[in-house]
């Protein structure tokens, strides 16, 4: 017996959070997120443990795009502790049976399609929110003219309005544009009005940016919406869109007035070079949470000539 090598692993061992990561991890490959989720250790605390892990060549890791994998290092474990680890993980332990089961729902969760949540979503932080975090990140905007096409009641506008030269914020419903004059009714530069996007009763080159947000898929004649966009952006000019992705899921749509039934991230790729914009990105953006699971595409094309 190497009596170093094994205080070694005893020293390694003595941890149970430790032997938690390793019985996981003699299961299969693990990134940090899942080993939180199924543990309920902090995130740093298991970060910090497979470092000590990986150090002593009992976990090796792997990349793949932005995360790191880890896995039980079996082929590399030295007698000693396969011997701990095994007598460690033996038997019927409550916590390493409750992380098993853990394990198990999370197997199940991703069977059925439910998306992972994000840590927004699962760490509660007072404040920390999804909608602190547009509002933080909206400051940082310096806007020129914006159009903001289909806006609603003004909601997505509001956010926006303190960061533009002027706003301007049409809609087809007039309940809905009463509602975003009241919302805006603060900001001098801001106004909203009835118009329809097939036909905008603007100059051509009016806007440095125009905004549609969940709005392609209710016009009644996509192409021609787009092209009006474009032409009232000025050179340079960007035009941001919002749309679902291509889905099956009308049934659930419909009621809300949608006439298509989404845009694949190619297909408004398409659509945006078709009204003479070059486009910069058009890629799924988010998931919904709940079902059925709908898919936000985002695309941002801009204009490169009069």
């Amino acid at each position: 017996m190497n009596l170093a090598r094994y205080v070694e692993a005893l020293t390694l061992l003595s941890d149970e959070s430790r032997i938690r990561l390793c019985a996981l991890l003699a299961e299969r490959e693990l990134c940090v997120t899942d080993l939180v989720r199924v543990t309920g250790i902090s995130q740093s605390r298991v970060s910090t443990h497979l470092g000590r892990l990986r150090d002593a060549g009992v976990v090796h890791d792997r990349k793949h795009g932005a995360q790191t994998f880890y896995a039980l290092n079996k082929d590399g474990l030295s007698g000693t502790m396969n011997a701990l680890l095994d007598e460690a993980t033996r038997g019927a332990d409550p916590t390493l049976q409750g992380d098993k089961r853990r394990l198990a729902a999370l197997d199940a969760e991703r069977r059925d399609g439910r998306p992972e949540p994000s840590d927004l979503e699962r760490e509660y932080s007072p404040g920390r929110t999804w909608q602190s975090l547009a509002l933080g990140t909206a400051a940082l905007l310096r806007l020129g003219d914006v159009l903001d096409v289909g806006s609603g009641d003004g909601a997505a506008a509001a956010v926006l309005a303190p960061h533009c030269r002027s706003l301007t914020c049409i809609d087809i419903n007039t309940r809905a544009i009463e509602q975003a004059k009241q919302r805006l009714a603060g900001h001098a530069h801001a106004r909203a009005e009835l118009a329809d996007v097939h036909a905008l009763p603007y100059p051509a080159q009016s806007f440095d940016d125009v905004f549609m947000f969940h709005t392609l898929t209710y016009a009644e004649r996509p192409t021609r919406a787009l092209a009006e966009c474009a032409r009232v952006l000025r050179p340079r000019g960007r035009l941001v869109v919002l749309c679902l992705d291509r889905h099956e899921q009308q049934d659930v749509t419909a009621r809300y007035g949608e006439r298509h039934a989404g845009f694949s991230p190619r297909k408004l790729r398409g659509l945006l070079s078709d009204a003479g914009l070059s486009v910069i990105s058009a890629e799924v953006a988010c998931r919904e949470a709940k079902k059925p699971h709908l898919q936000v595409v985002l695309g941002i094309a801009e204009k490169l000539h009069t």
